[in-house]
């Protein structure tokens, strides 16, 4: 049986490098450039907030090597929907489909647009104001232009087929790492900072307040950190998926940690957390007071630009999970037809485009973050809960004769019962601190229950790929 050949429309093309590079792009985005100012507003202390990343990563790698085993078994498109849909019911893919739907890859898409204009903005206020609306509404008009004019430039290129958006997706994520390394290293070989920083701020405190803004702060953490998962999304298009798609997210992820480790350390050597607290675009800022003003404006130009990687990757991947849905008859049934000549499914992606620029439109900056963020974090759990039925899986088919795929994830059990406690502990005290956005977040889960009989009512029997390898 050959592992590169076409499934359902959808060709085995990537391989680990640029697999690892949609990893990368996925999680290093708009969080990590625009979080950590509004997370000292609430923490008010660099040293609280920097442990709070690094125990994101530790969560962040524990899901990882979670859903590599879990992608090895079912190395198809879609991510949680073809785990929850193979290991427990449809109706648990439908509802991790249909919340990814808003909150998985259009928010996402919708937050990097925001983060791109809120740089682009910095660096050339002038933008802002042409003088062409009212002076009171003009800045809040012109940030939502300019977010939404890139999402229909990534939406065209992605619309173009495979092999062009993934060319793309490489240049960027290169050189969104190169950045990176580039402005720690000079940020601490020749920046104006200090070291002393990290010990400023006030004191923080234990309380349940304190605790609950340590669940929030984490909660957007995670979001910065999310897709750690992103390889598991586009299972299908993978060659030799048991051996590349957990390699992918455990070598993206890692690679990710350390980058976010040493850009929070810039952050907190550049600026004082006074000054931090509340400032979205908090690399430029920081770029400004180590090397000045005028490279204030150089690093915001090039970070706005940086953001294309992750809201680049979003649009690649977002798509496969409603292909997926639609392939089982759960979705609009347009949303599975791929282009005769590009090979993507380019009304998934048009219709994800549509959804995003909604959301720049009607949404905040941080009220996305925290629907988004509680958003997401509510199926990997199930998912990283459903290894242990895999293994259970497995057993039975040894005892039986058959072959499943046999990956083991290191650490188990461990690994995944440390990413299954930290998130719901971290959801639940994310609630209390932001009920509003986090109950909206849960009824958009509860809608979907109606909307899968809709969709079960007026189909078939789905005729699913789930099946484990």
């Amino acid at each position: 049986m050959n592992d590169n050949k076409a499934e359902n429309g959808l060709q085995r093309k990537l391989g680990l490098f640029p697999l690892t590079n949609i990893v990368i792009a996925n999680m290093i985005g708009a969080g990590i450039f625009t979080t950590s100012g509004l997370l000292m507003a609430g923490l008010h202390n660099p040293l609280i907030m920097f442990i709070l990343w690094l125990v994101g990563g530790i969560i962040a790698l524990c899901g990882a090597l979670s859903y590599g085993e879990l992608g090895a078994a079912i190395p198809r498109a879609g991510g949680e929907y073809a785990f929850l849909s193979s290991l427990y019911h449809p109706i648990f893919g439908f509802l991790s489909g249909w919340v990814s739907f808003f909150a998985g890859f259009s928010a996402p898409i919708a937050a990097s647009a925001i983060g791109f204009s809120e740089y682009l903005t910095w660096a050339f206020p002038g933008l802002l104001n042409p003088g062409i609306f009212p002076e009171s509404a003009e800045a809040v008009i012109f940030k939502k232009f300019y977010a939404i004019l890139v999402i229909v430039i990534f939406v065209y290129i992605h619309s173009r087929g495979l092999n062009f958006g993934v060319k793309v997706q490489n240049y960027l994520t290169i050189l969104k790492v190169g950045l990176i390394v580039g402005l720690v290293f000079f940020g601490f070989l020749i920046g104006k900072g200090s070291a002393g920083h990290l010990a400023g701020g006030k004191e923080f405190t234990f309380n349940l307040g304190g605790w609950k803004t340590i669940g929030l702060s984490l909660m957007w953490i995670m979001f910065a950190y999310s897709g750690w998962n992103a390889s598991a999304y586009i299972g299908s298009e993978i060659k030799n998926p048991a051996r590349n798609l957990p390699r992918s997210l455990i070598l993206g992820t890692g690679i990710v940690v350390v980058l976010y480790f040493c850009l929070n350390l810039f952050y907190i050597y550049g600026v004082p957390p006074e000054d931090m607290e509340g400032v979205i675009p908090i690399a430029g800022a920081a770029a400004g007071n180590l090397f000045g003003k005028s490279f204030e404006s150089i690093l915001s130009i090039i970070i706005s630009f940086a953001l294309f990687s992750s809201l680049s990757a979003y649009i690649i991947l977002g798509p496969r999970v409603y292909y997926s849905m639609a392939r089982d008859r759960l979705f609009f049934r347009f949303a599975s037809q791929v282009h005769k000549k590009y090979g993507v499914p380019s009304k998934s992606i048009f219709l994800q485009g549509i959804i995003a620029v909604l959301m720049v439109t009607l949404g905040t900056f941080d009220q996305i973050l925290t629907y988004m963020g509680f958003s997401l974090g509510i199926f990997p759990i199930l998912a990283v809960f459903g290894i242990f039925k895999l293994r259970r899986l497995r057993r039975g088919s040894s005892t039986a004769g058959n072959s499943l795929n046999t990956y083991h994830m290191p650490g188990y059990p461990v690994v995944p019962i440390i990413y299954i406690l930290t998130t719901t502990v971290i959801l639940s005290l994310a609630f209390f601190e932001r009920p509003v956005e986090s109950s909206i977040a849960i009824l958009m889960a509860v809608v979907g229950i109606p909307v899968f009989l809709i969709f079960k009512k007026g189909s078939a029997t789905p005729q699913g790929e789930g099946e484990l390898k």
